[in-house]
């Protein structure tokens, strides 16, 4: 029994040291093309976090021309760089700019990610947004995919979006630790953990559309979680789910389904910001 003890402490413990390296999972950044960041709708772009880190993103698209403008927040074994394709199709077949972010600690920035800096990062993505590119609030919106949706929406509590469009979203942390089948862990969460993300809790509190995509295949995040997000929201967008698909091969499996629901969680909230704009003046 105390040798059980023994390990069940240390197991815990690791967990503990480890945590923010499991949910933050920057890949190699060599070998990647980076021609990939070329042409002339894609901008690389500078600017720092509010203590000062150096951070960069890249723009896809015209945000002066066009009606909206959408935050993309990568996963976590991403890169900001790799979504480039992925944005290029999001502002020919959406007619949106796309600007895509990335965390210290990923793709040769400097530092470690955590979730206080993964914050204070797209705090800084959101004031580039307003004061560098001049993007009005009500002309944004935010998409998140698996970690980059619950950074999404934390950053919809600070500074709400017109829409927020969540793909292969966890419900919250602490669900995903239940999957790492430590027994007791879950319990214990308040007090072992330093990443408080809580999907479900904080849609109830959002004024926006939520919209939520998700591959009933899903082995990483399973589909009840996006369901339970979506159920969970005060204001529900579009649902998606797309039965024939995993963890990142929504657009692929179902193409046509995707970018309806895109362009429709879109529209909503342009409805909805517009409904706003009319009922201030």
């Amino acid at each position: 029994m105390l040798i059980a003890a023994a390990v069940y402490v240390m197991v815990v413990a690791l967990l503990w040291l480890n945590q923010e390296r499991i949910v933050f999972q920057p890949p190699s950044v060599s070998g990647l093309e980076v021609e990939r960041v070329g042409g002339e709708r894609v901008r690389h772009v500078p600017y720092r976090a509010d203590d000062g880190t150096e951070l960069f993103g890249f723009v896809v698209g015209e945000p002066d021309r066009a009606e909206q403008l959408l935050i993309a927040f990568h996963g976590n074994a991403d890169l900001a760089r790799l979504l480039i394709p992925w944005a290029q199709t999001v502002s020919r077949v959406a007619k949106v700019a796309v600007v895509l972010p990335e965390l210290r600690g990923y793709d040769g920035l400097a530092g470690r990610p955590t979730y206080t800096d993964a914050a204070r990062d797209a705090v800084a993505a959101r004031d580039f947004v307003r004061n560098e590119l001049s993007v009005s609030d009500n002309r944004v919106a935010y998409f998140g995919h698996s970690l980059g949706s619950a950074i999404a929406v934390e950053l919809a509590g600070e500074s709400l979006p017109t829409a927020l469009l969540l793909q292969s979203p966890f419900s919250s942390a602490r669900a995903m630790a239940r999957r790492m089948a430590v027994p007791g862990l879950s319990i214990f969460w308040p007090v072992v953990s330093r990443v408080h993300y809580d999907t479900e809790s904080r849609v109830r509190a959002l004024s926006v559309p939520v919209s939520v995509a998700h591959g009933l295949r899903d082995m990483i995040v399973p589909a009840k979680m996006g369901k339970s997000v979506y159920e969970a929201a005060a204001v529900k967008g579009q649902l998606l789910l797309v039965p024939s698909a995993g963890h990142n091969d929504i657009a692929e499996r179902a193409p046509t389904e995707y970018w309806n629901w895109f362009r429709a969680a879109l529209d909503l909230g342009r409805r909805s910001s517009g409904q706003d704009a009319r009922r201030e003046s």
